[in-house]
């Protein structure tokens, strides 16, 4: 099993929407190390769901529901998209300021490339968030 961050902005697409929708598909990535991260997902990976914008924290954990299929919402271009589902909510988000300050989290993606939408997490760094969070997964 592989783990992953997908970031939204919760405005767009919150943690709260996603668990009352249940299941969704992760479209509109355009960048394409973050496509590629998204073809790298299998089924039954597990994803940290951070909010962005101004929250700047990880609230929950996802689950890969189906692995890379063509996006249905981009209109030209070679783009992916994986389904994922909600696992757990977090018990104490994990905020950006405490990922930054944390010496096994500070080296994770989401700090070195700010933009990535999709990015790996090692199974440390996942291990990390949970202690942190006092969350058992």
């Amino acid at each position: 099993m592989q783990y992953w961050l997908v970031k939204q902005e919760p405005e767009d697409f919150s943690w709260a929407m996603f668990v009352k929708e249940g299941r969704t598909a992760w479209t509109g990535v355009r960048n394409f190390q973050a496509r590629n991260n998204l073809r790298g997902m299998k089924q039954g990976d597990i994803a940290l769901y951070y909010h962005s914008g101004e929250e700047k924290q990880i609230v929950g954990i996802a689950r890969v529901e189906r692995e890379a299929y063509t996006d249905p919402t981009a209109k030209e271009g070679d783009w992916s998209c994986v389904d994922v589902a909600p696992l757990q909510s977090l018990n104490e988000p994990i905020t950006l300021k405490t990922i930054k300050s944390d010496s096994v989290l500070k080296t994770m993606t989401l700090v070195r490339n700010t933009r990535l939408s999709v990015s790996p997490v090692t199974k440390e760094q996942f291990q990390r968030v949970m202690k942190l969070s006092q969350t058992k997964p």
